[in-house]
């Protein structure tokens, strides 16, 4: 027997932003595919029109495309089995119900909103769970007939059996059991004719030949009404993969209250598309060994089923930004700089002013202790500005009367210098502290708060010479100036 092809498919509703659990679900139907050398379809739920928004949409696909990942199927690329809108496939849905009441699996409901809304209210004063009572279940069929005929406004629902099991493998939890007289009789039709998630799921699952459903353990209820539908419809069910929930710290769901919880947040907080792949990986899923810095051809080289665990993960964003910042070591400061310019631009920065090689010089000198983007234009602002602020705690500590002596003193000796290289400025401070009696530390902390503004950043001597000469001299001096008219209290 030929092994199916592994067909996968991510399907979200555009109705709000792209939440990381949807993201790492993506994320795992998509390295699953290309691990397998498979097919990776995106398909858009949008059939419940009242919630549907277009600019999430848009939003969806430049989140998914900023991930890198591409789909093989779906919008903008099309595929087979267009169109992978379900709101352009209501005829699929309604001869598929139109079928299974004509094999005696769903029948039409006749029963209004205010009635539903009355028998839950009821339901909810007797301790009851909420169910449809089946009121509609067994009208003789002339009857169903002739209200339709007559225009009375109704449902489609399935007939799920009163006894028995349903029972499916979920490939990381094994077997799962529900007895059906726990499963109401769900709508697999509106009566706008638009389907409900669970017959357009399985409907369009199926046409698409999905070979195995990667999703959210929220969904392991609604399986076995799935695999009802299958079974009712003459189909062999996809393989079912129900992947843990994301926990934020502390424990709870993520959600915007706890901080950011969409793609687009972590996207503007700095952090790299390959970063995020690479870490919401990590939820669920291990490789099996110590590893945790892994490339998209690593992560799609070792990506297998057997490796997700249903245990819940929790989303640590100290372990994020240390991820980011390991990615920022492995990256060209060349990498950085499409990313970058438009930071600095938007904080002030100049950038007309300076050629491309120094501000890759600079970015270099700051991505080793950077671990988010805006750390760079946060920390190197100095760069391409004077500094128009002295760190308060080190200007009290270092910038005291008498420390303009010191900073004119190393201007002099800076002046003199043939050239302004980091071995030499390092040879010159080492010099200019034994003839002035001083520890190293005196010279470099004053001089680097007059250069940056800040008590940290890159190597002194490396600063020193990507700022040049004329712009480490013209700021010390501005310091030294600064110093004598003395600070404000």
């Amino acid at each position: 027997m030929t092994e199916k092809r592994v067909r996968v498919r991510f399907a979200p509703s555009p109705t709000g932003y792209l939440h990381v659990g949807g993201a790492r679900t993506a994320i795992f139907n998509w390295l699953f595919a290309r691990h397998t050398g498979g097919d990776f379809l995106l398909r858009i739920e949008d059939t419940d029109q009242t919630r549907y928004d277009e600019n999430a949409l848009k939003e969806l696909i430049a989140d998914l495309k900023w991930l890198g990942l591409s789909w093989d199927e779906g919008p903008e690329v099309g595929g087979p089995h267009e169109s992978y809108f379900q709101s352009q496939r209501l005829p699929h849905y309604q001869k598929y119900a139109k079928q299974l009441v004509e094999t005696g699996h769903a029948y039409p409901c006749f029963c209004t909103s205010e009635r539903l809304d009355a028998l839950r209210e009821q339901q909810k004063l007797n301790n009851l769970p909420s169910s449809y009572d089946r009121l509609c279940r067994n009208l003789p069929v002339a009857v169903a007939a002739q209200r339709i005929q007559a225009g009375e406004k109704h449902v489609i629902r399935f007939k799920v059996p009163f006894h028995g099991n349903t029972i499916f493998t979920d490939l990381i939890r094994g077997q799962i059991e529900y007895q059906n007289r726990i499963l109401d009789d769900l709508v697999l039709l509106k009566t706008d004719g638009f389907p409900t998630y669970h017959l357009a799921n399985v409907v369009d699952d199926h046409l698409m030949e999905i070979s195995h459903v990667l999703r959210g353990d929220e969904w392991i209820p609604s399986t076995p009404r799935h695999v009802l539908l299958y079974q009712a419809l003459g189909w062999e069910p996809p393989t079912f993969c129900h992947l843990p929930v994301i926990l934020a710290e502390g424990g709870g769901k993520l959600s915007k209250r706890k901080g950011a919880a969409s793609v687009g947040d972590y996207r503007d907080l700095g952090y790299l598309p390959e970063v995020m792949v690479n870490f919401l990986s990590l939820l669920g899923w291990s490789p099996g060994e110590d590893l945790e810095y892994m490339e998209k051809d690593v992560l799609i080289e070792k990506f297998t089923l057997d490796r997700v665990h249903p245990k819940s993960a929790v989303f640590d964003e100290r372990k994020l930004e240390w991820l980011n910042g390991q990615y920022f070591l492995q990256r060209p400061a060349e990498y950085f700089l499409p990313l970058l310019k438009p930071l600095w631009e938007k904080a002030g920065a100049p950038l007309a002013e300076f050629s491309e090689s120094y501000i890759v010089q600079a970015i270099a000198l700051l991505k080793d202790r950077s671990k988010r983007l805006p750390d760079f234009v946060e920390f190197g602002l100095y760069f391409f500005k004077e500094p128009e602020t002295y760190d308060e705690k080190s200007r009290k500590k270092y910038f005291v009367p008498g420390a303009e002596i010191l900073l004119d003193t190393l201007i002099a000796e800076l002046e003199l210098l043939p050239n302004f290289e980091a071995p030499t400025l390092e040879a010159c401070y080492r010099d200019a502290a034994e003839k002035m009696g001083k520890k190293g530390g005196d010279l470099i902390h004053p001089t680097r708060l007059a250069l940056s503004g800040l008590p940290f950043g890159p190597g002194l001597f490396e600063l020193m010479a990507a700022l040049g000469r004329e712009t480490v001299l013209r700021r010390l001096g501005a310091a030294s100036a600064a110093i004598r008219i003395g600070f404000p209290s």
